[in-house]
């Protein structure tokens, strides 16, 4: 194992604990930034490691798990000191990485795989079952608390925001056991001709001992991109209050910070025509984002004392809808051209956009 996968997100922590809580002058902004690229080279590395010894699509969850739980974490704590200002940061955290998985990490890969293959190929059924379960989460918990009448205000009730945890919970954990067990076939890469692809054997596998050291500097690496993330967040408000852009766009870039472990893995996979791992990634990642974010803010709002808005806008309910219905199109023949990956960044273009200029 190379030695700096180890030693950076060490360092990483290291500038985290250092900064947690402080007011950071520009040099240490830049260190802690350059802290939090190594780390989130890092951990890709390791969640290859570890990909490489458990396998497709074990390996994919892996990640997506591992970041949505630490991303998590970091929402309630957030919220839970943030007071009535944090009132809509789980609805906006959830709503950017739905965006950023679905059009912009799917997107690129398309991209990446089109470029290479002329055609990428990935399983219909595996991933349209995914789509269709992002959608269904996304509906329940963003979408629908707009139109509710029994709290004022795009809100749940405390019985609604319950079923809608339960709710949650029970689809990702059906979801996963979909993906690992009853169907796994359905989300392992495949070859041009609809074949299940061989498993990589550009290197021999890991032993047991390396994957549990890479599982655990795995952990430490998110841990160090996400608190890192925190740390460089008042540079990146005061920067977009100075720019006068609206407040929206800190949890965009946040958002973008906290899932690059996750893109550059995709497309690093995308590049090895392995397109169904990368969209294993990219919409694995925006179920458990929702089926593990909205069961913990509930658990959470025990302790709230502020709103919690969960409901989206008339805005962002028509990106929603445009992106289920453009990436229902696109997996629906499992195989995607230039064209389908471009739209899809086209609809991330228009999200970022009108977060700049609502």
């Amino acid at each position: 194992m190379s030695q700096w996968t180890v030693v950076v997100p060490l360092l990483a922590v290291v500038a985290l604990v250092l900064s947690w809580g402080r007011s950071l002058p520009g040099f240490a902004v830049a260190l802690v930034a350059l802290c939090l690229a190594g780390a989130v080279l890092a951990a890709v590395h390791h969640a290859e490691v570890v990909a490489h010894r458990v396998g497709e699509p074990f390996g994919s969850l892996v990640l997506a798990v591992a970041v949505t739980v630490i991303e998590v974490a970091l929402i309630v704590t957030l919220m839970i000191d943030g007071g009535d200002k944090t009132a809509s940061l789980a609805r906006d955290t959830v709503f950017a990485a739905v965006m950023i998985t679905c059009n912009g990490i799917l997107g690129l890969c398309l991209l990446v795989g089109a470029v290479r293959s002329r055609v990428a190929v990935f399983n219909a059924e595996g991933t349209g079952t995914e789509l269709a379960t992002v959608a269904t989460l996304a509906t329940l918990t963003l979408v629908i608390p707009t139109f509710t009448t029994s709290k004022p205000g795009p809100e749940f009730s405390p019985a609604q925001l319950g079923f809608a945890a339960v709710a949650s919970l029970v689809l990702y954990g059906l979801f996963v056991a979909v993906q690992t067990v009853r169907h796994r076939d359905y989300f392992l890469p495949v070859t041009p001709e609809g074949g299940v692809q061989e498993v990589d054997s550009h290197a021999p596998l890991p032993t047991r001992r390396a994957t549990v050291l890479s599982l655990v500097m795995l952990i430490v690496a998110l841990i160090a991109v996400v608190g890192d993330a925190k740390g460089v967040s008042p540079t990146i408000e005061s920067g977009v209050a100075s720019a006068g852009l609206p407040q929206s766009v800190v949890g965009v870039v946040i958002a973008l910070l906290v899932l690059l472990p996750e893109t550059l893995a995709a497309v690093r996979a995308a590049r090895r025509e392995r397109v169904q791992t990368s969209l294993n990634l990219a919409l694995g990642s925006a179920i458990a984002s929702i089926g593990l974010t909205i069961p913990a803010i509930a658990l959470a709002s025990i302790w709230l004392s502020g709103p919690l808005v969960l409901g989206l806008g008339a805005v962002h309910m028509v990106l929603l809808a445009l992106t289920v219905v453009v990436g229902a199109l696109t997996v629906a023949p499992g195989r995607a051209t230039l064209l389908q990956g471009g739209v899809h960044l086209g609809i991330f273009a228009a999200f970022v956009f009108l977060a700049i200029s609502p």
